[in-house]
């Protein structure tokens, strides 16, 4: 048996699996302490569903920690970036497009050295070490921990941002933390840049929180391997999220729509998964959330590392109502719903009162909220699933039809039919999906770059990208039997010479939890 959690910004939700079936499914309202709530998650599973300690093989999380931090620019580590590339490059240096009150909270150390390479592998300029051992000193007199270096194509050749990094931790010590643009982020030098120096700054935060999570599974009696899940919904164990927690970004949606499709036996079709806060839409593909081919802004930071491709608008059963035009969101009470909305003795309109006014679920006390118009109740829902429905058509890449699945605690909103897609399909244990996607949640590897693409050779240079892929699925925990590629692209660039070739290939498998 193994064990899911999902931790949102309204619930937490938790399930006790075995396989692929889930024993028992809980709901929590999220706490301001998320490890404790993790652990109250845990307990209120156990009383559910009894289970010895010592049968639990694993727990997966998904966790906000770290996206909170950035967004509320609160404990990141004071951090410095390197940038390998003169004499080009100047023209905008690190973090030029940062909003002030993210670089003030990291200091906003920004370094340009030499070195970096063009895209078929030849070098810009040589790198210097002297130069480095300069920035490392000014690095180190002030008090920076974490360093963020980043080469230009780093992705075709990252050998200088390895030796630049020997170079720096020769001067500072083992104790920097130092993360490296070429295991992070795609191609694209600044926003690539920018997901580096997100990582570099959540780095210390990461290892109180690994601990902090790790220190809660143990307080129950589970020794099992603790692992969190990623934005492309696969599963990193706690080494991994010590040195890549901008991983985790996304992991939420990714979370939901992966349960999505585990609970409806869909593995193509649009996923809307209703929370307290927000409903996120989604597309999955082979069973695993279509990724997004654009940079994406975080916190208002232009990153570029592996996202989902979701859009998110501002509906959940937190979210205000209002009694005059029949709107809701996106203001939201979120996790006060339990003690804001009016069905548990609050003084606010939500969309929960009006899902139980229109009969769709029983809360609470309904009598609170028994002078709700009925029509107007009616109208309220009918607004929710047009907007919904506008939502899926934005996402969808086709005309053809494509079956609509709900999740999460919030779905009850929806009406059983949306305008242009018909009847919405809502799975067994839809409330918890997103547990549920975190409990069955496969490890991965990714491999994208630019290659010379020899005619002669294309076949045996193709493969040996899927190769690396495999490679780096089963370095991360995979099951060597298990891996197999399920996304592959080669895109000719055709204003590089040289046969020049984006290939981008993703491997993943289960996770290794002592089987052969």
């Amino acid at each position: 048996m193994h064990i899911g959690i999902d931790v949102g910004g309204t619930n937490t939700d938790a399930v006790l699996m075995d396989g692929t079936t889930v024993l028992a499914g809980v709901k929590r309202t999220t706490s301001e302490d998320v490890t404790a709530g993790i652990v109250g998650a845990i307990e209120s599973i156990r009383a559910e569903r009894e289970f010895d300690p010592a049968q639990i093989s694993a727990v997966m999380i998904g966790t906000t920690h770290f996206i909170n931090a950035l967004v509320e620019a609160r404990r990141l580590a004071p951090t410095a970036a390197v940038r390998l590339g003169l004499p080009a490059t100047q023209a905008l240096p690190p973090m030029v497009d940062w909003p002030e009150r993210l670089r003030r909270a990291i200091g906003g150390h920004a370094f340009l050295a030499h070195g970096g390479y063009e895209f078929d592998g030849r070098p810009i300029s040589p790198i210097d070490h002297e130069e480095l051992r300069l920035i490392a000193g000014q690095i180190g007199d002030a008090g920076v921990r974490s360093v963020a270096i980043s080469s230009v194509f780093s992705p075709v050749n990252h050998d200088l941002e390895v030796e630049a990094a020997d170079v720096i931790r020769g001067e500072l010590g083992n104790d920097v933390a130092i993360s490296l643009s070429h295991e992070i982020g795609r191609i694209g030098l600044l926003e690539r840049e920018n997901a580096t120096i997100i990582n570099a700054a959540l780095r210390e935060l990461a290892g109180g929180i690994v601990d902090g999570l790790t220190s809660a599974v143990r307080q129950i009696g589970i020794e099992a391997p603790v692992y969190l899940s990623q934005n492309d919904g696969t599963l990193m164990d706690d080494e991994y999220v010590r040195r890549y927690p901008v991983a985790t970004f996304a992991s939420g949606p990714t979370n939901s729509m992966r349960g999505a499709a585990a609970t409806s036996g869909l593995t193509d079709c649009a996923v809307v998964d209703i929370g307290g806060t927000t409903a996120d839409i989604g597309l999955l593909v082979n069973g695993f959330p279509r990724e997004t081919t654009t940079e994406v802004t975080v916190a208002g930071i232009r990153t570029n590392f592996r996202m989902p491709d979701v859009l998110s608008i501002g509906i959940g059963g937190g979210s205000l109502a209002d009694p005059e035009s029949a709107e809701v969101g996106p203001e939201s009470v979120g996790y006060r719903l339990t003690d804001e909305a009016l069905v548990f003795g609050g003084s606010v309109l939500t969309a929960t009162d009006i899902a139980v006014a229109s009969g769709r679920v029983s809360l609470g006390d309904p009598r609170r909220v028994a002078h709700i118009d009925k029509d107007f109740a009616e109208r309220v829902i009918a607004r929710i699933a047009e907007r919904v429905a506008d939502a899926v058509d934005r996402m969808r890449t086709s005309p053809d039809p494509i079956p609509v699945v709900a999740v999460g605690g919030g779905s009850v909103l929806l009406p059983d039919e949306i305008p242009m897609f018909g009847a919405v399909e809502r799975p067994q244990n839809f409330a918890v999906a997103n547990a549920v996607g975190a409990s069955i949640a496969q490890v991965g590897g990714e491999v994208d770059k630019v290659v010379a693409v020899d005619p002669a050779r294309r076949d045996a240079i193709l493969d040996e990208v899927r190769q690396e892929a495999v490679d780096k699925a089963i370095a991360a925990g995979a099951r060597p039997r298990t891996v197999q590629i399920i996304d592959f692209d080669e895109v000719p660039i055709p204003y590089l010479p040289g046969n020049a070739t984006r290939v981008r290939a993703k491997a993943v498998g289960d996770l290794d939890m002592g089987m052969s």
